[in-house]
């Protein structure tokens, strides 16, 4: 079978064909060039308005447009432009199935690098591909913005909103997941993790959309807690266990890294040495020299040790069913907190009563929602960006997490198989 007709047969172009093909060995990269031209008596169609249009001229010197390489080989379709004299847009260049606007990537070579992109980092496509890398982003971009401006949010009920550092500095993004039972992917990105940043989302997401929301998770950054209370008030609004514990561990762990210099300096046996992962593992999860580590150090009388077993009593919060007997056993464990003179833990306390409502929404929301689906969307950003090599601009790295996360509707290629 000749290369031509192969061409003809596995890709949809009605109003084209594949012509002459010429071998373009003396080229810094061998390729071939494929000149495509119109069917005989096929108008063209308007890139403005998507209808068919009388031609007006034809352009002075084809264009070149990379197809996806056969066998490792190169291929570049050559086609002159027409233009049309459209009677609704005026003259526009026509527009032609494998390609868009001024890009000289064809269609399917875009998706085919869009798709690869998932797989592997930029920097290896563009190598494997024998592209550069400004291709691949090229090809990621134009995939992304087809299937942002696809895909639904008319059946979003529960999100989650967090704040993530993505360049070192303290500089971070708000983003924003659709965490429904059905549905979980990248639905908003930000540009830092201000209330007014928040404030956009929910202007993107429209009132009548914002209207349907009924679990909303976050966690105690006071920007986000301001915007979710005025702009989705209606929504059970849930500071889950993950944050919770989150702060506590940060708290039991600042009390221990102090205490360890405090016995330090005043010449005691560094029995805390070592010690900050059994402290802050869960007892199940401890290995069994871990255990009867953690069993001697309990003999002591520290503070490390009694905010570690505040902590665990704590657990015993996530294993009841009712908000009321919930609150019950918050406010005492809040209470023996502030009678503790542990400072940190103290301050855990303080934010716990002062969040009391919103963290009893988890109890109210039946465990249904969490922030650990966040968290895990976020383990994977991380796992992007490290496999980035460094994305060149802010820009790229968001195209990369909508590319990778935001499960987005994908064109159907053009080439039908034999």
């Amino acid at each position: 079978m000749h290369l031509k007709t192969f061409l003809n047969r596995v890709t949809d172009y009605k109003s084209f064909v594949f012509e002459k093909i010429t071998w373009q060995k003396e080229s810094l990269t061998p390729k071939l060039e494929v000149e495509v031209r119109p069917r005989t008596n096929r108008r063209p169609v308007c890139s403005g308005c998507g209808k068919l249009a009388p031609g007006y001229d034809t352009m002075p010197t084809p264009r070149r447009f990379e197809f996806v390489p056969l066998w490792g080989i190169a291929i570049v379709l050559m086609y002159t432009m027409r233009r049309v004299n459209c009677p609704r847009c005026g003259v526009r260049v026509e527009l032609v199935p494998w390609g868009e606007g001024k890009s000289t990537l064809a269609t399917e070579y875009t998706w085919y690098l869009a798709k690869w992109a998932r797989r592997m980092s930029w920097k290896e496509v563009s190598e494997a591909m024998g592209v550069s890398w400004d291709r691949v982003f090229e090809a990621v971009k134009r995939a992304v913005k087809w299937g942002l401006a696809r895909r639904d949010l008319d059946s979003i009920t529960s999100i989650g909103v967090d704040e993530v550092q993505w360049h070192r500095g303290h500089k971070y993004q708000t983003v924003v997941y659709q965490i429904d039972e059905d549905q979980k992917r990248l639905l908003w990105i930000g540009p830092d993790r201000k209330a007014k940043t928040l404030l956009r989302f929910f202007r993107f997401l429209g009132k009548e959309r914002t209207a349907r929301l009924q679990f909303i998770c976050s966690d105690m950054w006071k920007a986000y807690l301001k915007v979710i209370a005025k702009k989705a008030k209606h929504a059970v609004h849930i500071l889950d266990r993950f944050h919770v514990m989150q702060r506590m561990n940060k708290a039991m762990n600042e009390v221990r890294a102090a205490e360890v210099k405090e016995l330090k300096r005043d010449g005691y046996e560094p029995h805390l040495k070592g010690a900050r992962w059994l402290l802050l593992k869960r007892p199940e999860n401890l290995t069994e020299k871990q255990a009867v580590k953690l069993d001697a150090l309990l003999q002591y009388n520290l503070k490390s040790l009694r905010s570690h077993l505040m902590k665990e009593d704590f657990q015993r919060f996530w294993e009841y069913w009712s908000p009321g007997w919930a609150g019950r056993f918050l406010d005492q464990w809040c209470t023996r907190a502030m009678r503790s003179k542990i400072e940190p833990m103290k301050k855990v306390a303080r934010t716990l009563r002062e969040k009391r409502e919103l963290i009893l929404n988890w109890f109210r929301a039946e465990g249904r929602i969490s922030a650990g689906i966040v968290e895990g969307f976020n383990n994977k950003l991380k796992l992007i960006t490290r496999k980035s090599y460094g994305f060149r601009t802010q820009q790229a790295y968001e195209i990369a997490l909508y590319h990778n996360l935001a499960a987005l509707p994908e064109k159907t290629f053009t080439h039908r198989s034999l």
